[in-house]
């Protein structure tokens, strides 16, 4: 039996204005990969920040590796990459290297020393996400495919076993949606359980093993992508759009 990485019950969220998430029901393994796929203001976003606890929700349970969200506490286990390469500055003048291995802190403390060891680690995950070579680089010169490979490494550095990843092709060229699409399904190849929106279905679709549609209401259905039928898909884009609160 592989290990359970994420179990959510009947989970309830809702803005003051209105509700978000509604009855929201399933179990990652290891080695899953999860496609949410949903209209605009659905709640796909908002999922994301429930479990990095950036939001705080009153009805369901959410365990994470065996243990109630409220009493986890081995964040590294979780890596995040956002939508940051539409937003980034690029005027900041951080090199890859200290934007990668910034993420190291959580684990070492502020003021211990990089090792050699460390050093390998940078070098291991620009090798998988293809920026071998730009540790040097400044990150604001850089596009924004090219950023958003950072942040993935950036997220890999801490050994995550669970990546959330919230959009991370937005503003980013169709080539390089593709490249960053095959990188991240080779993560989860290698063992990664990965939970991911994006705004490109079609391509989500292809390299998800099992996706939540969320239709406008927030009640997600919970499918393997090999059970996954036309009308699902269309039901998805024919939903009235609602109130954007992702």
């Amino acid at each position: 039996m592989k290990q359970e990485v994420l179990k959510i019950e009947n989970l309830n969220f809702e803005y003051p204005d209105i509700s978000v998430l509604r009855n929201v029901n399933f179990t990652l393994h290891k080695g899953d990969f999860l496609g949410i796929i949903g209209a605009n203001g659905a709640g796909k976003s908002t999922l994301i920040k429930i479990i990095l606890k950036i939001l705080p929700f009153s009805e369901g349970k959410i365990t994470l590796f065996g243990e109630e969200l409220s009493s986890f506490r081995d964040n590294y286990k979780i890596g995040y990459v956002s939508q940051k390469a539409n937003s980034f500055n690029s005027d900041f003048p951080a090199t890859v290297k200290e934007v990668v291995m910034a993420n190291l802190y959580s684990r070492k403390g502020i003021f211990k020393r990089y090792t050699k060891s460390d050093y390998e680690k940078l070098e291991a995950v620009l090798d998988k996400v293809g920026m071998s070579g730009f540790e040097d680089k400044l990150i604001g010169k850089l596009s924004g495919g090219q950023q958003q490979r950072i942040f993935i490494a950036r997220a890999l550095i801490s050994e995550p076993e669970l990546l959330l990843m919230d959009e991370p092709t937005v503003g980013v060229d169709a080539k390089s949606v593709k490249q960053i699409m095959d990188i991240i399904s080779d993560l989860n190849k290698q063992g990664i359980t990965i939970m991911m929106t994006n705004h490109d279905t079609p391509e989500l679709v292809r390299v998800s093993s099992k996706l939540l549609i969320f239709c406008e209401h927030g009640n997600g259905e919970f499918v393997s992508r090999n059970d996954l039928t036309m009308q699902q898909v269309n039901d998805i884009f024919a939903g009235k759009r609602v109130h954007h609160h992702d």
